[in-house]
C-alpha cells in the first residue's frame, strides 16, 4: 500500500532527471550510441537482480515475444526518437508539448484496444494538464516559432513517431503482460530496446563515447536510477491502475525538470511555468484521484 501511494510521486521525481543527464550525455556521447549501451547494461543489471531475487522467466514463446515487443516500442524507439530528434535541433520546449500529447493520445485509444473507460472528472483533469503545459512553456514555445523551424521538418515527425511509439507500448503492455514476473518482463523489455537501438546507432552515428568521468555517471545514474528505478515503477503503476492514469504522470515531467534546473544550474523560472505547473498538478491530480484508497486490483507475480 504504502509503494503504491509513493510510486507516483518517486517516478516523476527519476524519470525527470533524465532530460537533466541528457544534458551532461549528448555533449560526451552519439545520442543512439549511448541508448544502446544503456539499455543492454539496464539488461544486465535486471538480470543480476532477478537471478538474486529468484524471478520467475516467461515459459511460453507468446509471452516473451509480447516483453520483447513491448520493449520496442516502450524504450527502444520511444527514447531513440526523442534523442535523435533532440541531437539535431528540435526545442525542448517543443519537445515537451510533444510529449504532452501522449496522455491524451492514450485517453483516446484507451477505449478501444484495452477498453478502459474514463471517468468524466478524468477527462477534463487530461485536458486541463495539456493546457497547463502550453502554458508552462509558452515563452519558450514563442520563442522557437519566431526563429523559425526551418529543417527541422524529419527531426519533427521523428519525435512524433516516438510519442506515438511510447504511447502504444504504454497500451501494449497493459493488454498483454499483466500477468508474470515484472523483473524478468522488465529484462527481456530491454532486450527488446537494445535489438532495435544497435542497428540505429550503427547506421546513423560514429559510435562516440569519450569514457570521461562525467559520460560514466551520467549512463551509470541512466540505469539504476532511470531504467531501473522510474522504469520498473512506471510498469508497477500500468499494471496496478489505468494506463491513461499512469500516463497522465508525463505532464508533470517539464514542469519538475524545470524545477530541477533552477536549482542545478540556476536557469529562471518564469511566472507562465509557475502558473502553468498549478495547472498541470491539478489536471494531474484530477486524473488520478479516485474514489477509494485500495489500490485497482492485486499485483500478478
Amino acid at each position: 500500500m504504502m509503494l503504491y501511494r509513493l510510486a507516483p510521486a518517486v517516478f516523476v521525481l527519476l524519470w525527470s532527471t533524465g532530460w537533466l543527464v541528457a544534458k551532461f550525455a549528448v555533449a560526451h556521447a552519439d545520442p543512439l550510441t549511448f541508448m544502446a549501451a544503456r539499455h543492454a547494461l539496464a539488461a544486465i543489471a535486471f538480470t543480476t537482480l532477478c537471478l538474486a531475487a529468484g524471478a520467475t522467466w516467461p515459459r511460453s514463446k507468446r509471452a516473451i515475444g509480447h516483453a520483447l515487443v513491448s520493449g520496442i516500442f516502450l524504450h527502444g524507439l520511444y527514447l531513440a526518437g526523442v534523442w535523435w530528434a533532440i541531437g539535431q535541433g528540435v526545442p525542448a520546449g517543443l519537445s515537451g508539448i510533444i510529449a504532452g500529447l501522449q496522455p491524451l493520445l492514450t485517453a483516446l485509444a484507451a477505449p478501444f484496444l484495452i477498453g478502459e473507460r474514463l471517468r468524466p472528472l478524468q477527462k477534463v483533469g487530461i485536458v486541463i494538464g495539456f493546457a497547463g503545459i502550453l502554458i508552462a512553456i509558452s515563452p519558450q514555445l514563442l520563442d522557437t516559432l519566431e526563429q523559425g523551424l526551418v529543417g527541422l521538418g524529419l527531426p519533427i515527425m521523428v519525435n512524433l513517431v516516438a510519442m506515438f511509439s511510447v504511447t502504444y507500448g504504454t497500451l501494449y503492455q497493459k493488454r498483454h503482460l499483466q500477468q508474470g514476473d515484472l523483473l524478468s518482463i522488465a529484462v527481456l523489455q530491454f532486450v527488446g530496446a537494445f535489438i532495435v537501438t544497435v542497428p540505429l546507432a550503427l547506421i546513423f552515428e560514429d559510435l562516440r563515447f569519450d569514457w570521461t568521468g562525467e559520460a560514466i555517471f551520467a549512463m551509470a545514474w541512466s540505469v539504476f536510477g532511470i531504467s531501473m528505478g522510474a522504469v520498473g515503477l512506471l510498469l508497477y503503476l500500468i499494471r496496478r491502475g489505468q494506463v491513461s492514469r499512469a500516463a497522465s504522470l508525463i505532464y508533470l515531467m517539464p514542469p519538475v525538470v524545470a524545477i530541477e534546473a533552477f536549482f542545478l544550474f540556476g536557469e529562471p523560472l518564469t511566472l507562465p511555468m509557475i502558473v502553468g505547473t498549478a495547472i498541470v498538478v491539478a489536471g494531474v491530480y484530477m486524473v488520478n484521484r479516485t474514489g477509494s484508497s485500495r489500490p485497482p486490483g492485486p499485483l500478478a507475480t
